[in-house]
């Protein structure tokens, strides 16, 4: 099995109109636009992906003000639920889904979904986190650039005042924490307040990116990562080239594959192998040609094991991320 911790699902679906429930290859033939698809639910299932933290990600330009974001937030939801009616996903909301999830998924393949709220815009106030709660969602990363809650990526800050309230909103509802795209005053912020469970889904080591304008603060300092491991986190290692090598570009040829073994190997040696894993965003924004060359499908987040010592390969493909889930479901 491999876990994926970050993919836009219903994003893809419904803003660009990208009918997943294709097989990858019948997708790529009618896709009309010019990133190439990496992800349909086919392609999760026979590339042996049998857990997804899938997103609820509304893009603030497309659907600006919190009203827009929580309508399209809820139509997101809906493609979710739907998909769980017609047998496409299995919707894990607790431990116990889980578990039974772990025990049929060797049958019949199905992905489960983990439902994560990717900048916190669509949560009109603070006290909708018990609302979003009951319809399933388990993380909530309060930033994407900066939303009325945090400093985000490109956009610096801390938490605002209604960014302390959510955190104590998702404390109290039990809901998990996502790091990723928060900027660092506002990530030093909301460990000092926040005591649940957190992981960054889709977060790569600063160091290896240097201090390009349009990085410095995506992702994570040496420091923010062994916070992570001191807190019981995780990261989650995202495969997109920018993401990799500050100097690629649109356009250049993709990145080698060892690349995402410098990163792994890089976080690795801050926090151990066992609190490492992959959170791809394949499709979050670029396609196959903003990927690393070969991997083209989700298939082939199992190439990656190559830079992984033996002993740990199935704990970053999988296992890590499932001990944290056990960990953090209700």
């Amino acid at each position: 099995m491999i876990v994926d911790a970050h993919l836009d699902l219903a994003h893809n679906a419904l803003d660009l109109g990208r009918d997943l429930t294709l097989p990858l290859a019948e997708l790529r033939r009618k896709d009309p636009h010019p990133e190439v698809p990496v992800v349909t639910l086919p392609a999760l299932r026979e590339g042996g992906v049998g857990v997804v933290f899938a997103t609820l990600w509304v893009d603030p330009r497309r659907y600006p003000g919190p009203e827009n974001a929580h309508r399209a937030a809820l139509r997101q939801l809906e493609l979710y639920l739907r998909w769980e009616e017609e047998g496409r996903v299995r919707l894990l909301r607790s431990r116990a889904d889980l578990e039974a999830h772990l025990s049929r998924w060797p049958a019949d393949g199905v992905p489960g979904l983990v439902v994560l709220i990717e900048g916190a815009e669509c949560i009109r106030q603070p006290g909708e986190v018990g609302f979003w709660r009951a319809q399933g969602v388990r993380l909530v990363g309060p930033a994407w650039n900066r939303t009325r809650y945090a400093g985000g990526t490109r956009e610096p800050g801390g938490l605002t005042p209604l960014g302390v309230e959510l955190l104590e909103a998702m404390r109290q509802e039990g809901v998990a924490l996502d790091v990723s795209h928060l900027d660092e005053a506002a990530f030093w912020e909301a460990l000092e307040l926040f005591d649940g469970p957190l992981c960054a889904t889709h977060s790569n080591p600063r160091a290896l990116l240097g201090e390009a304008e349009d990085l410095s603060n995506r992702h994570l300092s040496d420091a923010m990562i062994r916070a992570l491991r001191a807190r019981g986190g995780m990261v989650g290692i995202v495969l997109y080239n920018l993401f990799l090598e500050p100097g690629w570009r649109r356009g250049l040829p993709r990145l080698p594959l060892d690349v995402v073994g410098r990163h792994l190997g890089y976080v690795a040696a801050l926090i151990g192998w066992d609190r490492v894993g992959l959170g791809s965003d394949f499709d979050g924004g670029f396609g196959l040609e903003g990927n690393p060359l070969g991997l083209d499908a989700p298939a082939d987040l199992a190439k990656l094991a190559g830079w992984v010592p033996e002993a740990y390969r199935q704990g970053v493909l999988a296992e890590n991320w499932l001990r944290w889930l056990r960990g953090a479901l209700p």
